[in-house]
């Protein structure tokens, strides 16, 4: 292999775009010139259509985790009651800073490899009509499943006054996303995903119902106090240093996917998920999640007659192809393929190729090339 030749096939940090990478190489400049206000103009409009929606979108220097921790801290404040509905391992975390916070945490766990169901929340909301905000995870990262946020979304705003709080970390940018049509408060999602960004930067949208609970919180928070935010956002600034090169390389992203167009973006990222799911089918590996729980950006693999780790270590020794591994109890039980951002069905087609060497050199007997054909099937069938 070529000394400096990666493949990054994980669910984030995903690839960046070569003309993103140049655009974040530009010389740096004062983040209160007017260079930084009219770049902050130029790119708050055009994050909305991303969102679906016609609010303000804060942008924070800070990781995914940070956007999710100041959607708690906005919303809710100590001896509320919340439901935050589990479905993995970020699902988990939305919990964790609940319960950080003094918050009364309501758990619903879902069986990890399967998505929530709309009727089970609506029963909880009904057996515990104090919740003041529901937490979901549209896409669960740790397992590949995309949750149905907007018959939830449904649910919650049918059986309480809950707000409806969404982390798309991994999934906003790849798949239709209508914030305001689903009746989605506070959506939040990270640079470092479908973003095509490095990790650094989070944004974090409101609704009119959400900023109506924001503006009377009591929560105490200094960083991530959301009207700092938006307050300064009207005067196209940040009321804290911004990360400016991820910036520059933000505004590059959002003219790619506008000379793609959103519809294609979602689209290529369908035909990606449906190329691998079949791939692995033809080679008989079965999948963690079922086709109608399926993402679009990230697909869970669990084989049933060979490590995942020793397929993962093969690969990135022979090919430096990196693919992810399972997180707590599916720890060597699963691995990840994550196809989303910068990510094309060619690049599909390379991975399923390597994976299949992979799994024939630790030892599985499986014919060569047939996965590769069940994806290159997919995709002329879908052009």
């Amino acid at each position: 292999m070529l000394a400096e030749q990666t493949i990054l096939r994980i669910p984030g940090p995903t690839p960046i775009p070569p003309s993103v990478n140049r655009a974040m190489n530009q010389p740096m400049i004062g983040h209160r010139d007017q260079e930084t206000k009219s770049l902050l103009e130029s790119i708050k409009h055009r994050l909305k259509p991303i969102f679906g929606t016609k609010q303000e979108i804060m942008v924070l220097a800070g990781s995914g985790t940070a956007g999710l921790e100041t959607a708690v801290v906005n919303t809710v404040q100590p001896g509320d009651e919340v439901l935050v509905i589990i479905t993995g391992a970020f699902g988990e975390r939305f919990a964790k800073i609940c319960q950080e916070y003094n918050i009364t945490t309501h758990l619903h766990d879902v069986r990890w490899g399967n998505a929530a169901e709309a009727q089970a929340v609506s029963e909880l909301l009904k057996k515990h009509p104090s919740i003041k905000a529901v937490f979901a995870t549209y896409c669960e990262t740790s397992t590949g499943v995309l949750n149905p946020v907007k018959d939830i979304a449904e649910a919650v705003h049918t059986n309480s006054d809950a707000l409806f709080i969404v982390d798309g970390v991994s999934c906003v940018g790849a798949v239709e996303t209508k914030m305001d049509e689903w009746g989605i408060d506070v959506l939040v999602t990270g640079s470092q995903k479908a973003m095509m960004l490095p990790p650094g930067l989070t944004f974090i949208a409101a609704s009119n119902r959400a900023w109506k609970v924001i503006e009377k919180n009591k929560q105490p928070r200094f960083y991530f106090n959301l009207q700092k935010y938006r307050d300064n956002l009207e005067n196209n600034s940040t009321p804290f240093t911004p990360a400016v090169s991820l910036l520059f390389g933000l505004e590059q992203v959002l003219q790619l996917l506008e000379s793609e167009t959103l519809e294609k973006v979602y689209q290529r990222h369908q035909v990606m998920m449906n190329m691998t799911r079949a791939a692995f089918k033809a080679m008989n590996i079965p999948l963690l999640t079922s086709d109608p729980a399926a993402s679009p950006t990230v697909t869970a693999i669990k084989p049933e007659d060979f490590n995942p780790e020793d397929l993962r270590n093969i690969i990135k020794q022979d090919f430096k192809m990196t693919v992810a591994g399972g997180q707590q109890h599916l720890k060597g039980e699963i691995f990840r393929i994550g196809h989303m951002g910068y990510c094309s069905p060619a690049d599909v087609l390379q991975s399923i190729s390597l994976i299949e060497i992979g799994i024939k050199k630790i030892g599985k007997d499986i014919t060569l090339g047939r996965g590769i054909q069940a994806a290159q099937e997919v995709y002329i069938q879908q052009l």
